[in-house]
């Protein structure tokens, strides 16, 4: 059989009450001074519910409902003595430390039943005296039982209040450090989706280019390839500055009205013309579109050309828009090589390093627009296909 756990250690505040409800009830003893007790045992008996009582107030708070249970007796006891108002003292401090630091079905029966205790007290003193005096005997038992006993009611409940209250601070701070770390970690995502789509179109037309200039010993098509080199690294430059701009703004978690729209997918097309790939665009028009949808589909297709540069084989590459069922669908098809990164180029390698991050991106933004996103192998085909709601879509 287990044995019993060890008591703690005494409060030093409870010893303090007990040291000196001790010593003011020998005092008082030594004096000569009693209360209105019954006298039925000499009072030097009064000394053994003072020691007792004085006992039972280490255990205010470790066993406040035992303390209460026997600091009852011990009080009945001095009621037969000539009576020590240091006892009765004591008894109710452990009548309110039992209401203050018991369990909650204690705290919630002591006062009740000390409230019924002093009211029969009361009518029992009535009955036998048959005297109004006797209705003070139930207001001294009120002030000594049910008295404490509701006062540590109201402190607790206070105390409870107080707590409840620290919590749902607690619980608020703890829900805002969540939703500001969301929020952070959601605006570094979105500056890491537009510094990818905006430069590696740039620097993957700058890597191919060079790489030719380095390749081929033609004057001519080093002159084109730099020619080339000079305008994305300027166009780079300055979607560089047009994103540090956007993360020195202190109004940086919204988008800048001079985001990419679908109307600059015409010159998006272009450029890739320019830096090599055969590439039709159809499907454009049909009235305005909200600005995440425009943005999300221009960075899509952006994305889908900048791989067709790094990693296509040679063939057209096909850029459709849609409207369907209340959605923009976006569809990038291009030819798909044997090998390499994400598509091959069909002649064993990448031209450009990729990373897998432009899927990533891609993916999450339609995600966040409650679209759907696929990309991947048909055939000799390698296809991007994005759906985006036009419907409460809300903002990136």
């Amino acid at each position: 059989m287990a044995a019993a756990p060890p008591l703690p250690r005494p409060n030093r505040f409870d010893v303090s009450i007990a040291v000196g409800g001790l010593l003011g009830g020998v005092t008082m003893w030594a004096l000569g001074l009693y209360t209105s007790g019954s006298g039925l045992l000499p009072a030097d008996w009064g000394l053994v519910p003072l020691v007792v009582m004085a006992a039972l107030e280490l255990l205010r708070r470790s066993r406040p409902s035992f303390a209460l249970v026997v600091g009852t007796l011990a009080l009945t006891f001095d009621m037969l003595t000539p009576g020590n108002a240091a006892t009765i003292i004591m008894y109710t401090d452990l009548a309110y430390a039992a209401v203050l630091y018991g369990t909650p079905a204690a705290a919630r029966r002591i006062p009740v039943t000390t409230g019924l205790a002093t009211v029969a007290i009361t009518l029992g003193f009535l009955v036998w005296w048959r005297d109004p005096q006797a209705l003070f005997v139930g207001l001294g038992a009120a002030i000594v039982s049910f008295g404490p006993a509701a006062t540590g009611a109201l402190v607790r409940d206070h105390r409870d209040a107080a707590e409840a209250a620290r919590l749902r601070a607690e619980q608020t701070a703890l829900l805002a450090e969540m939703d500001r770390s969301q929020a952070v970690t959601a605006e570094r995502a979105r500056v890491a989706r537009e510094l990818h789509d905006m430069v590696a179109n740039h620097l993957s037309a700058i890597a191919i280019h060079s790489t030719a200039a380095l390749s081929l010993d033609d004057p001519a098509t080093s002159k084109d390839a730099l020619a080339v080199i000079r305008e994305n690294s300027v166009a780079g430059l300055a979607e560089m500055r047009r994103l540090i701009g956007i993360l020195r703004d202190s109004g940086a978690g919204t988008e800048p009205a001079v985001a990419p729209t679908l109307d600059g997918l015409t010159a998006l097309v272009e450029g890739a013309r320019a830096n090599g790939l055969d590439v039709t665009l159809a499907g454009l028009g049909g009235g305005p579109l909200p600005a995440p949808v425009e943005l999300a589909a221009y960075r899509i297709v952006q994305e889908s050309l900048t791989n067709a540069l790094k990693h296509a084989a040679p063939g057209p590459v096909r850029v459709s828009l849609a409207r369907r069922d209340g959605a923009l669908e976006v569809a990038v098809s291009s030819p798909y090589g044997a090998a390499g990164g994400e598509h091959g180029d069909g002649d064993g390698g990448p031209r450009a390093p990729g990373s897998g991050a432009g899927l990533v991106g891609m993916r999450e933004r339609a995600t966040l627009l409650g679209g759907t996103f696929a990309a991947g192998a048909r055939g000799a085909q390698w296809t991007v296909h994005a759906t985006l709601p036009l419907a409460d879509t809300p903002p990136e």
